[in-house]
């Protein structure tokens, strides 16, 4: 096909859709559903009319082929690990007797069962459930879902695409199951894997799927050759049957590198390529390996990720060198648009300019059915449109919103002495345990206590305006006095104020700082029914005033015990907002950074002990590809020590992370030079307390012992039997007791057994250590 006939074919094509619906109504059939207020077929009617939503906006709006199976209850790698019957042992009993709590189940955990273990999508804030392999997993072929998905969509004259986690990425994002050899690598199961996604394969051809995607995202990471190999050979093997559909290999996240040649040269029919950000260079690398002569591709040009305005011309330019290296070129996003939200066009409370700075999914897919219609019919056919956009593009980068010279001048006086705190570890630990007092094996919890409905009834009324401020504080003050009194009756050592007053972690910071816009309705799904509204980083940041103090400081009234104050570090302030493309994320990083520094002086000043500073986003942000990582590490660290550097000896600095892998950062977290770590541990066995012995962490650390992902209520003996664990890579001078993560999502009944249970196991602990 010649590159005039290319682009007369491009076609307009997305991976995926935002699942929860515009009022996040799948959230809340969900969550009926848990409670016994939603049946099974009202859920599954429900979640059958919100595909059909999806696939209409998707339609009207313009594009040719829609996806099926990306919608899921709770994760799609979970739903995988379903397509190919690799259940663990312990859940299936509760999936053969009913499908639905099985897999949930699964998800969640049971009191009896405990879930899979969770952690990030590559270097997103989605979290998907690990699959449990060992040599012993037999897997089998269930295509139910995914051929369900597809005839709804064919049964209303849609052209339809499943999308499939690919057979090799799903291998390479297991682990070995409970009881595994350590040397067990699930890679070695791909000749036992692959028959069964060629049955998968051949049910959906059988069911009418021309295409089918299997997204291979792995190999945008750093791959051994072996690894690669493994690649090839799934691929020469499924593109060798003939009762397959034609087959499109899909990645992004990040550059593809050595998969690329390796992907162009195998039998499938297309590729689906990021050319975003640091993956814009796959333009370079598939040009040099001769491009995909006879194939299709899907070029994903409009930023997947982010929510500013995709630059149209740019993007054609693109597209236009493209043309030459594929039969056929169609346009889509670099990735599912799961990772923004719906519609920028519900927002009431952004200014008019600025809320045409700004994309979320629905209008992302109007981008890429401008860019399909300006590639197969002419530039000039789009010419309004992208007039509009070079408009919509300069008003952004001229807009005072975006420069304070008097933070960019703060910035740039920093100094490498501003970054260290002045005393080693060692004397500041002696300081701060003379000023605390705490026993062997403090406890503590992560920051946050349950949001209840009344707490989230209350914000809801000022906002309404039907109670007036001093009302709603008073609300607030009797939350954290309960928060208090419930700890100490609990008698756990060092205390928090339980966040009562905060939407969110990093959207109650970001709604305090200039630079900042916040949305109403701008929800993306973090894991299972958990959705956040990122805040939205668009100018230089500053801090007006002080954000946390009078809180922090009404708690510490209430108690002899020492309070933590709380705050969420500079990283994880950029991770978990959608943040400005206009600058080096290292210079933004340092803007927030002196914001919270400012912050850390004033809780000092007004007497917290303890202040914890979280990043869990830090491993997560970590670039895919190696030779990324130091430039990133090094302004993700100076940020974090920017921020807490300023305090006298006896404040002792604590770090919290979850829910992803740490092994491979030790050194970075030993850099940030904490005082207290607190990290997820509970669903991984206590690995990472392992990891950090093995790579001689000196500091003190708090490998959580209660997954609070789950509603089942850990056992004093099972607490006990983690800390234990714990012991044996950490000594007891060193080691803290706490949750995995905070508490907000849990209901307090739950809460409050799980933690006396907590406080039980450390007195137990305690008192199985020798004398000292």
């Amino acid at each position: 096909m010649t590159a005039k006939s290319a682009a007369a074919a491009a076609r307009a094509t997305v991976y995926g859709y935002p699942r929860q619906g515009r009022n996040r109504e799948l959230k809340k059939a969900i969550e009926g559903y848990w409670k016994g207020r939603v049946s099974a077929p009202d859920l599954h009617s429900l979640a059958a009319d919100l595909r059909a939503t999806n696939w209409r906006q998707l339609t009207d709006a313009g594009i040719h082929e829609v996806p099926t199976g990306d919608f899921s209850y709770y994760d799609h790698v979970l739903d995988t690990t379903v397509m190919v019957g690799a259940v663990p042992e312990r859940h299936r009993a509760a999936v053969g007797a009913d499908a639905l709590d099985g897999y949930f189940a699964m998800a969640r955990g049971t009191q009896e069962v405990a879930p899979l273990e969770m952690t990030k999508w590559f270097d997103t804030n989605y979290h998907y459930l690990v699959p449990e392999l060992g040599a012993d997993t037999v897997f089998t072929a269930d295509s139910s879902k995914q051929v369900a998905e597809l005839k709804e969509a064919l049964a209303r004259g849609l052209t339809a695409r499943p999308v499939l986690v690919g057979p090799v990425t799903y291998l390479l994002l297991a682990k070995p199951a409970p009881g595994a050899p350590a040397d067990f690598v699930p890679l070695t199961l791909l000749d036992r894997l692959l028959p069964v996604y060629a049955e998968i394969l051949a049910d959906l051809r059988a069911a009418g799927a021309d295409w089918v995607q299997l997204d291979e995202p792995a190999f945008v990471q750093d791959r051994t050759r072996a690894e690669l190999n493994a690649l090839e050979r799934a691929y020469r093997e499924l593109g060798a049957r003939a009762d397959r559909p034609k087959l499109l290999v899909a990645s992004y996240f990040d550059r593809l590198g050595d998969a690329l040649p390796v992907l162009a040269k195998v039998p499938v029919e297309g590729l689906a390529l990021d050319f975003t950000g640091a993956a814009a260079t796959n333009l370079d690398a598939l040009a040099a390996v001769g491009g995909l002569p006879g194939k299709r591709l899907v070029a994903g040009v409009v930023n997947g990720r982010n929510i500013w305005i995709n630059d149209l011309s740019k993007s054609l330019s693109t597209l236009g060198t493209l043309l030459g290296l594929a039969d056929r070129v169609d346009v889509s996003a670099s990735c599912s648009l799961l990772h923004v939200p719906l519609d920028a066009a519900a927002e009431r409370d952004i200014e008019p300019q600025i809320l045409r700075w700004l994309a979320f999914a629905r209008q992302k897919t109007a981008e890429i059915v401008t860019l399909a219609k300006g590639l197969a019919q002419g530039t000039d056919t789009i010419a309004a449109e992208v007039a509009a956009n070079r408009a919509d593009l300069a008003s952004r980068s001229g807009s005072p919103i975006t420069r304070d010279p008097a933070v960019r001048a703060r910035a740039e006086a920093v100094t490498d002495a501003d970054a260290r705190r002045a005393q080693p570890y060692a004397e500041r630990a002696a300081a701060q345990r003379a000023q605390l007092g705490l026993p062997l094996l403090p406890t503590t919890t992560i920051g946050s206590f349950p949001q209840t409905g009344e707490i989230r009834a209350a914000r809801a009324e000022l906002r309404a305006g039907r109670i007036d401020t001093a009302g709603y504080e008073e609300r607030i003050g009797a939350e954290i006095r309960e928060v208090i009194s419930f700890q100490e009756k609990t008698g756990l050592d060092v205390l928090v104020h339980g966040e009562p007053e905060r939407n969110d972690m990093v959207q109650y910071f970001a709604e305090q700082l200039t630079g900042y816009l916040a949305t109403q309705h701008g929800w993306v799904q973090s894991y299972g029914t958990r959705y956040v509204r990122p805040p939205i980083l668009a100018g230089d940041i500053s801090r007006p005033e002080p954000m946390t103090v009078r809180w922090t400081t009404y708690a510490q009234s209430l108690t002899e015990k020492p309070v933590k104050g709380m705050l969420t570090g500079p990283v994880t302030m950029l991770a978990w907002s959608f943040v400005r493309d206009d600058q080096p994320l290292g210079d933004t990083a340092r803007q927030v950074a002196l914001a919270l520094r400012d912050e850390v002086t004033d809780l000092e000043a007004a007497g917290t002990p303890v202040i914890q500073v979280d990043e869990p986003a830090l491993r997560e942000t970590l670039p895919l590809r190696a030779t990324d990582r130091p430039a990133y590490l090094a302004w993700a660290t100076e940020a974090f020590r920017l921020t807490t550097s300023g305090v006298r000896p006896d404040t002792q600095i604590h770090t919290h992370m979850c829910y992803a892998e740490f092994g491979d950062i030790v050194e970075t977290i030993d850099d940030l030079d904490a005082d207290v770590i607190s990290l997820e541990a509970a669903r991984s066995h206590m690995q990472v307390a392992r990891e950090l012995a093995a790579r001689g962490y000196p500091r003190e650390a708090g490998p959580g012992v209660y997954d609070i992902h789950s509603p089942r209520v850990p056992g004093v003996e099972e607490a006990a039997g983690l800390l234990r664990t714990g012991l044996k890579a950490i000594p007891a001078e060193r080691l803290w007791v706490n949750p995995d993560c905070g508490l907000k999502t849990r209901a307090w009944p739950e809460t409050r057994a799980s933690l006396e249970n907590l406080v039980a196991a450390a007195r137990t602990v305690r008192g199985e250590l020798p004398a000292s």
